[in-house]
């Protein structure tokens, strides 16, 4: 059975480390423009031959994102762009308008085009169409289900990679391809600066009574926009006999422990489908240790789609990261970069790239003067810890919510 490809979010240089150490095989990456994370760090022209270097450097690919919306003015912008991504020796440009794939294959031929999910390929004869314009690899749109994916793979070119998201935050809009925010507020999620106006909470007004404000209720609440996350841990095997070439996480939003622990746990789900062996609970659990929403399988298994959590916008998690490991020696004294305050004799949790999570009492913590600590309140302060086992660099330390 062919191992899919496992696609993780790199926003900037933290969570590009954590999800190249943590197992992923590509990364997806932007730019200070023409993608569709605005607000995400990013990386400037200058780190991008760096940057996908380091990439190479750990036997992974890294793909860049140039999937927003185009008006005139990035058409006369673009190429220069996507000479810069050639020179950098990316692997591939991930793209949603037709003009950015023709201008792709013009000024950065040797450079493989993705075509991206707000494309919104829902049949084989779009997915054809694109793979005759040059594009090698479509990512499916987010409402497919699972025997629809199986259609377009028995009916498209083999050589036609297909990539899907099993993993992150979801859109009410088709594709993502959303007005809201623009018209609410200004900002173009189309162009990278979603304000996400479908988590927020809705009231009723009444033109002759302003100023009352009305619940909108659904059942038991008025998020009424409010989409779950997607969370498909549990079904990898599905998603490889369907044909998904490529399994992607969504996050470049989110932090670097969230692209280093979802990324172990769907290493292990993959490599545990790819042997024909059960995936052990402790993986499952593992994206209950990040912060989400309320988790459902999308559209995968439902024409109606993950439904909508009516009741808040929050998200929940079970842990908090506290500490990350910098350095350590075959005994377990390591050297560590503070997350998140903890207390000397707490419970915490060790996660490394390889091992299950295992708990261990901080008997003893001390700065990096040698000084006995009782605490850890300065934010990024150097710390020591006698660890369980040697750890290797950027393993995390995390405590558990009561």
């Amino acid at each position: 059975m062919t191992k899919p490809e496992l696609l993780s979010p790199a926003r900037d240089a933290e969570q590009l480390i954590m999800a190249l150490t943590y197992g992923a095989d590509a990364v997806y990456l932007g730019g200070r423009r023409f993608g569709l994370r605005a607000s995400a760090g990013n990386f400037g022209s200058e780190e991008l031959a760096d940057t996908v270097a380091l990439c190479h450097k750990h036997g992974a690919k890294a793909f860049i994102t140039c999937n927003a919306v185009l008006n005139n003015d990035d058409a006369l912008a673009l190429p220069k762009f996507l000479e810069e991504i050639s020179d950098a020796d990316a692997d591939a440009i991930i793209v949603s308008d037709i003009g950015a794939l023709v201008l792709a294959r013009r000024y950065a031929p040797s450079v493989s085009v993705h075509i991206s999910t707000q494309a919104g390929v829902f049949n084989y004869e779009s997915a054809r169409a694109f793979h005759d314009l040059g594009a090698s690899r479509v990512i499916l749109a987010r409402e497919l289900p699972i025997s629809e994916i199986a259609k377009l793979r028995a009916n498209t070119p083999p050589e036609l990679e297909l990539e899907a998201f099993v993993h992150g935050s979801m859109c009410v809009a088709i594709s993502g391809r959303c007005l809201l925010s623009n018209y609410l507020t200004g900002r173009d999620a189309n162009r990278g600066e979603c304000a996400q106006p479908c988590r927020w909470k809705y009231s009723l007004i009444e033109h002759q009574r302003p100023g009352v404000h009305y619940d909108i209720t659904e059942d038991d609440g008025t998020y009424i926009m409010n989409s779950r996350d997607l969370c498909m841990i549990d079904h990898i095997k599905d998603m490889m006999d369907a044909g998904v070439y490529c399994l992607k996480i969504e996050g470049r939003m989110k932090s670097a422990y969230y692209a280093a622990v979802v990324t172990n746990a769907y290493r292990k789900a993959i490599d545990a489908a790819v042997a024909g062996t059960p995936l052990k609970p402790v993986w499952s659990n593992e994206v209950n240790n990040v912060s989400h929403r309320e988790y459902s399988t999308g559209f995968y298994y439902d024409s109606w789609g993950p439904g909508q959590y009516h009741g808040d916008s929050m998200y929940r998690k079970d842990c908090d990261v506290v500490a990350v490991v910098e350095s350590c020696d075959a005994e377990g004294n390591a050297v560590l970069t503070q997350r998140n305050k903890f207390f000397c004799g707490d419970n915490l949790e060790l996660l490394t790239p390889t091992d299950e999570p295992i708990t261990f009492k901080a008997d003893a913590i001390t700065g990096a003067d040698g000084q006995k600590l009782e605490s850890t309140p300065h934010p990024m302060m150097e710390l020591r810890i006698k660890l369980p086992f040697h750890a290797p660099r950027y393993s995390i330390l995390r405590k558990h919510r009561n």
